[in-house]
């Protein structure tokens, strides 16, 4: 909601006589007009000694405010005339935020580089048409030359221009823009629930009302100059907060034409991809510290206050302060973070129950009879075990699966069930509390309603587009792909995807050939310890090897998914960002998760038996332990998930830290030698750029993570746990990095996250098979129901699923090559000839012939009942929560109702006085009086 002032930040160490602390939200002022104001431009000077708000604010008549100290030169009213000054002079705090009257806030900046060849004289040339068409808009420009006698730019050849934008400019496009601005104070009283008590009661995570108070609430309407005085206001200078003002200037950057010859060359995306400009970005506020503390003196400015109260570690446990950041950086990327924090407040629900179902099976594992059976298995006339790989691999004894075992069930335990369900409807209930809080946002930001205009075609396709048509909209031509042509860059994307996508799958069977070959390795191995452990050191390892495979080749598609992007022609920004999106999701699904389908649903599948194993590339099929496949599954997600996380985490801040201490070192090194300062265009430019689709990765880091959480759930309950973790990080360090690293992008806006949500719902729905494919198939829950349902108990369950096989029958040169007990063997085997062995599944022996055993088929035919009940019960329970929670609370409608109203009686209003002024000019002189006295 836009707010009719900011705050006024005080000079760092002002006086501090009044004791009051910095208000970030003033109260509603009364709706006043505006007739008496002067809409005159303010005269120029050259004083720049002035201190900077931080608020958009500027002094009225040309002079400086009270609490602003102005430097020696400005007290005498005099530019400085030393011609042995430094290259630049020296600034007071803040003053690099206006022109150099010290009056006009800058609201943008262009940058460009100087040269002199034939090149840069055609860039020129479009720079001073673009400039001039500027000034023609009402913009007011300043340019920051780098010649020695200026105050130019550290390096001597990047010149900035600096672009204002007068209340003339800004009131015209409010109105074109149709921006909404506050009319009248919220009456409607909020109504009384058990949420809105709860959220009253003080919490250790609220922010602190001392900095950050809660926003008074308007009714909006878009702005109409003629009717100024209706809008709640308190002058002009504050009435278009920072955000607004730069938007608003980035919409005519867009549409500013740089070639009077042509009507399709314009817009800023064109002249920096042209190399007319290299930059174009608003200012950040000020510097993100301050020397002071803010509790003594408050914040400087808004950065400085996001950067204390959201970006610092320090804050990982609080709310986060939404408006603000919404008002900082535009509602685009305040939706990104609102997202953000509401995934990860909901994954505390999932994290809470989800550490309840581990601690469950840690406190019951010692009372489980099947791991206490198999655990107990130390008889080598029972349960002597057949080799885990072809002739190296010697028998073993089955109580050496006992750790796997007990692993196992910390995650396979009578509470699976119940938490995959659980992670099934948490899904359908986070899309759809989601959407109630979406909406809730784009209210109280103005963006219902909201629609993109005509986009701008890109530069690219503008440039390489072969064909022209004529626009159906504005009526000009414009550049065009005929179907026939964009018809094979379509099937060369489609073929090049496929390719990578079959890339991603032999690198899957390359780490299936390692995890195979390292096994029959270490279980080869001739110490006991060590080939007891190759189940969890093939694991561990394998799953390592697809971290930095996956990784890898995530990077590499990125660079081919934008090259097949860009090989499409896609006509505007918004058709590239969805095929964009489209083929790195799709890529990232593959990749990230193909790893862990393979260990749930394929390994140990089709193991076959030792007269006849099944082979991969004519390798022995590696087989799952007697305890499962699920701790191997498990194993994998961690090391996957987590891996990612950090390494990601560690790009994410790590990369713009040094490219920004590098870029950044001959302004600093300028400043400590006195030779000038270092002002706050230079700072922005030397830092990173967001980029158009800066947000992109970050929603497919969360996307590939709530995949994570959601699709495998059933075997790694700690998944949102760990994911809630990373997620208290990810916030800050993501806060960090747009208040610290980044330039301040243009405050663009979006009504909702865009695709993302119908990727979300659409895992949350595969994820409801998944789970009950992984309860089925995978987890040992249906084998021990069957076998409980038949015996009734779960003494036996150990043996009855292990198979006996004669050794006689071996596969030619599969049997081992020592084929005798152990010297430690009990009951006087030891040193005699194995003629017995068992392996895990339900296969009739130990003679031939080798067929499955009825129990096999009833607990194959009992999973599949599993995944079909459990599907449809859950899915019907999915519909009739997305049926039963609203997508917007009442009290929203309400508000809507009761602002259009309020906007609907406005117009009754001005179309009354209308009619009557126009009576009243039809009357003769001496009846107006009394005419007009009967329509009041």
């Amino acid at each position: 909601m836009p707010k009719p002032d900011r705050q006024s930040y005080k000079k760092v160490g002002d006086n501090a006589e009044s004791g009051s602390q910095p208000n970030p939200d003033m109260a509603a002022p009364p709706a006043i007009g505006f007739e008496g104001l002067q809409e005159d431009p303010p005269p120029k000077s050259e004083h720049i000694g002035l201190e900077a708000y931080g608020d958009g604010r500027s002094p009225k008549n040309g002079a400086a405010p009270e609490n602003i100290e102005l430097s020696e030169s400005n007290k005498e009213d005099e530019p400085l005339k030393d011609d042995k000054q430094p290259k630049k002079a020296e600034k007071k705090e803040g003053a690099d935020l206006y022109f150099h009257d010290g009056i006009r806030r800058i609201d943008y900046i262009l940058a460009y580089k100087k040269g002199d060849s034939e090149k840069d004289v055609r860039r020129a040339a479009k720079r001073h048409e673009f400039e001039n068409n500027l000034r023609e808009e009402g913009i007011e420009l300043e340019v920051e030359d780098p010649e020695p006698s200026q105050d130019g730019s550290a390096d001597g050849n990047t010149v900035f221009v600096k672009l204002h934008a007068p209340w003339e400019f800004l009131s015209r496009q409010a109105e074109v823009l149709k921006v909404k601005m506050p009319i009248k104070e919220n009456d409607m009283e909020e109504p009384i629930s058990i949420l809105n008590c709860l959220k009253k009661i003080p919490s250790p995570f609220d922010l602190s009302e001392e900095f950050i108070k809660p926003e008074p609430k308007y009714f909006t309407a878009p702005f109409v100059r003629e009717r100024e005085d209706e809008f709640v206001m308190e002058d002009r200078e504050s009435f278009f907060g920072m955000s607004q003002r730069n938007r608003m200037v980035h919409e005519i950057l867009e549409k500013c034409r740089y070639d009077p010859d042509n009507k399709t060359k314009f817009g800023i995306d064109h002249m920096i991809n042209n190399g007319s400009y290299v930059a174009a970005y608003p200012l950040h506020e000020g510097d993100y510290k301050s020397k002071h503390s803010m509790l003594t003196h408050g914040p400087q400015n808004d950065r400085h206050l996001l950067y204390e109260e959201w970006a610092r570690p320090g804050r990982w446990y609080k709310y986060q302060p939404l408006d603000l950041i919404s008002d900082y950086y535009g509602e685009k990327i305040g939706l990104y973070f609102a997202w953000l924090g509401f995934y990860t407040q909901m994954l505390t629900i999932a994290a809470i129950v989800g550490l309840v179902v581990f601690l469950y099976g840690c406190i019951s594992l010692p009372f489980d009879p099947v791991v206490s059976e198999l655990c107990e298995a130390k008889s080598w006339v029972n349960y002597t075990m057949c080799p885990q790989c072809n002739n190296r691999c010697t028998y073993w004894i089955l109580e050496s699966s006992c750790f796997y075992s007990q692993l196992t069930y910390l995650f396979d335990n009578g509470a699976t069930v119940f938490f995959a369900a659980f992670m099934s409807l948490w899904a359908t209930m986070f899309c759809e509390f989601w959407k109630r809080r979406q909406n809730e946002l784009d209210y109280d930001w103005d963006l219902f309603g909201f629609e993109e205009q005509e986009e701008n075609c890109r530069p690219e396709f503008e440039a390489l587009a072969p064909d022209k048509r004529v626009n159906p909209i504005t009526k000009l031509p414009e550049p065009y792909v005929k179907f026939a042509r964009r018809f094979p860059r379509f099937m060369a994307s489609v073929v090049s995807i496929m390719f990578m996508i079959f890339l991603v799958l032999a690198a899957v069977v390359g780490v299936i050939v390692y995890r195979i070959a390292i096994k029959t390795a270490v279980a080869a191995s001739g110490d006991a310890f060590i080939s007891s452990q190759a189940s969890i050191i093939t694991s561990i390892t394998a799953s390592c090897i697809s971290l930095v495979v996956i990784m890898v080749l995530q990077n590499l598609y990125d660079r081919i998914a934008t090259w097949l992007t860009d090989l499409e022609l896609h006509r505007t920004e918004t058709e590239y960002e969805d095929s964009y999106t489209f083929k790195m999701y799709f890529f990232a699904f593959v990749n990230y998760y193909s790893s862990s389908f393979y260990v749930a649903f394929f390994k140990g599948s089709f193991p076959g038996n030792p007269s006849e194993y099944g082979k991969v590339f004519g390798l022995r099929q590696e087989e799952c332990d007697p305890a499962g496949c699920l701790q191997e599954l498990f194993v994998n997600l961690a090391i996957v998930m987590c891996g990612k996380q950090f390494f990601n985490n560690f790009i994410e801040i790590f990369l713009p830290l040094i490219l920004n201490f590098w870029r950044s070192r001959t302004g600093r090194k300028e400043q400590k030698a006195g030779k000038g300062s270092y002002d706050q265009w230079e700072k922005d430019f030397d830092r990173s750029e967001l980029g158009p689709r800066g947000l992109f990765k970050e929603y497919l880091e969360m996307a590939v993570q709530f995949g994570f959480v959601t699709i495998f759930v059933a075997s790694f309950p700690l998944a949102p746990f760990f994911a809630l973790i990373n997620n208290l990080m990810e916030i800050r360090l993501d806060a960090y990095k747009f208040v610290t690293q980044l330039r301040r992008p243009y405050a663009a806006r979006a009504q909702d996250i865009g695709a993302w949500y119908a990727i979300l719902v659409s895992v949350g729905n595969f994820a409801v098979l998944s789970n009950a494919c992984v309860i089925a198939f995978t987890s040992s829950f249906i084998s021990r129901e069957v076998y409980k349902y038949q015996f009734d108990k779960l003494e036996g369950y150990v043996d009855w699923t292990l198979s006996s096989f004669n050794t006689t029958f071996f596969e030619e040169g599969t049997g081992p090559d020592i084929d005798t007990y152990p010297d430690f063997a009990d009951g006087g085997l030891n040193g005699t000839r194995v003629e017995l062995c068992k392996y895990r599944g339900f296969v009739l022996g130990p003679n031939p012939p080798f067929d499955l055993k009825l129990d096999y088929w009833k607990v194959f035919a009992m999973r599949l009942v599993l995944v079909l009940v459990y599907e449809h019960v859950i899915f019907i329970v999915k519909f009739a929560l997305e049926y039963m929670v609203p997508d917007m609370p009442d009290f929203v409608k309400n508000e809507i109702k009761r602002e259009n109203y309020l906007a609907q009686q406005a117009l009754e209003e001005i179309t009354r006085k209308d009619m009557v002024a126009k009576r009243r000019s039809k009357m003769p002189d001496g009846e107006k009086g009394a005419s007009a006295s009967g329509y009041q």
